[in-house]
């Protein structure tokens, strides 16, 4: 068991170096497959022994080989939350289909908490991929459908297996996006404030067809209510957080939906036994 756990964190450490790839360059458009990984201030290629994760960084104490620019803490940040995420993922569902999926989606998600915390940007290829594999994963791992299947249950209408797990990603997706879509509107057009971008919108529609309904809101309380925490304490202790600070919504958002993929189906379980009564 040792072993499978180390294989994770292994696996996280590798993928993680290639999310700070994305997350270095999807923002500016550049192709995260050529060229090669080079120093962002010299432009000299990195060789492989200055490139394994986090090792390498301590090694070189945080600066480049060549130029001796210091690099973005970020980088071994990035690898090991990966590796710390892969390892939860097999610890919570252990070699199987679901660990794919959990691990697929916290993928694109610390690409996306990350490119919104420094660029304020949500980049729309990450957002489109993940709702496109959310949909593609629903036909073989199940997603949670119970509120339409528990809406059509007076109707004469059953939903079961492979169907009811497809239509639970698509409400999800639609769920997500569409309620962020629907706030985004008030918004601008009864208070004349942007207040939700559309990479927002995107987000919760990629969100939602991993997650289905039920984790997908799950995730929106929990994240916003770490930003309203986040925003407050931040706020009370430098003045530049104040009013008019463009938050990364996005970064609350992904943060809790990593949270509600490893936890959230549990916790959400405990809830509705208590709501019904149920031992």
């Amino acid at each position: 068991m040792s072993l499978l756990y180390a294989e994770a964190a292994l696996l996280g450490l590798v993928f993680g170096s290639f999310l700070n790839v994305c997350i270095a360059r999807l923002p500016c458009h550049e192709s995260i497959v050529s060229p090669r990984s080079h120093c962002r201030a010299c432009g000299t290629r990195i060789c492989w022994y200055d490139n394994i994760p986090v090792l390498s960084y301590m090694l070189l104490g945080g600066r480049c080989r060549f130029c001796r620019e210091r690099i973005s803490l970020i980088y071994p940040l990035v690898e090991a939350l990966t590796a710390l995420g892969v390892v939860a993922a097999m610890a919570v569902y252990g070699p199987s289909l679901e660990f794919v999926k959990c691990t697929l989606l916290m993928m694109l998600l610390v690409i996306v908490i990350f490119t919104d915390l420094l660029e304020r940007r949500i980049p729309h290829p990450v957002t489109i991929f993940g709702i496109a594999a959310g949909l593609g994963f629903s036909f073989i791992v199940p997603v949670d459908n119970r509120p339409l299947e528990w809406a059509l249950l007076h109707t004469g209408v059953v939903l079961e297996g492979t169907v009811s797990s497809v239509v639970g990603a698509v409400a999800g997706g639609l769920f997500g996006a569409g309620l962020f879509y629907f706030v985004g509107w008030l918004f601008i057009h009864f208070l004349h404030k942007d207040a939700l971008g559309f990479g927002d919108v995107m987000l919760m529609g990629l969100i939602g067809t991993f997650l289905g309904i039920p984790l997908t809101y799950l995730t929106i309380l929990m994240g916003s209510l770490l930003g309203i925490i986040t925003a407050v304490i931040l706020a009370a202790v430098d003045k530049r957080f104040r009013s008019g600070y463009h938050w990364p919504y996005g970064s609350f958002l992904g943060t809790a939906a990593i949270y509600a993929s490893l936890f959230g189906q549990p916790l959400l379980d405990a809830y509705l036994r208590s709501f019904h009564g149920t031992p």
